[in-house]
């Protein structure tokens, strides 16, 4: 960055740090004791809507990457999209394994980005509950290189737990890069996990 870019208050973006998924499994001790919320044992990748025979041949090569694993029941990764027409990911582990499951992302992710698929790679989540049925996830942003919770609140209509989000943000701050641009902590209504 130059003289030039800091007087007109330019900055450069963060760039994606990967490895900063494998923070999760620490996290998820401190977000269990600071509000009873275990992993459940899913995660996803979310990215826009790709199409061809070049994403055809990545998808291919995760599956086959993830297939490798003896610990899994089902298949490494499915495909979805939600209602909204962005494509998921998806890897179902135990719930106790979630060090496995941060790998799944990661290889999904990094997958995506030596294929040249990193410019629609959108989030990374892991899916979270606490007695009572509340969920949780722990969201990623691709783009940022950050993280912020997501806390729907139970039944029907699209409403949030702001204080919960707000409480887990504070229990975290030590254990994961939390956004602090809460106008980016962006709704996953319906995301694999919760």
């Amino acid at each position: 960055m130059g003289l030039l870019d800091i007087l007109l208050g330019r900055t450069k973006p963060a760039l994606p740090d990967l490895d900063r998924l494998f923070a999760l499994p620490s996290a998820a001790v401190t977000l269990q004791a600071a509000a009873g919320f275990t992993p459940t044992g899913t995660g996803a990748v979310c990215f826009a809507t790709v199409e061809g025979s070049a994403f055809e041949q990545t998808h291919r090569e995760v599956q086959a990457l993830l297939d490798a694993d003896a610990d899994r029941d089902g298949p490494p990764v499915e495909l979805g999209k939600d209602e909204y027409g962005y494509s998921w990911l998806v890897s179902r582990r135990s719930p106790d394994q979630l060090s496995a499951l941060v790998n799944d992302l990661h290889a999904v992710n990094s997958s995506m980005e030596v294929n040249g698929f990193g410019p629609q790679l959108l989030c990374s989540l892991a899916g979270f509950r606490a007695e009572g049925g509340r969920s949780l996830a722990l969201v990623y942003l691709y783009k940022r290189g950050t993280f912020y919770p997501f806390a729907p609140l139970p039944g029907a209509g699209q409403r949030r737990d702001n204080a919960l989000e707000l409480q887990v943000k504070a229990a975290l701050g030590d254990d994961l890069r939390m956004e602090q641009d809460l106008s980016r902590w962006f709704p996953v209504w319906g995301a694999p996990g919760l």
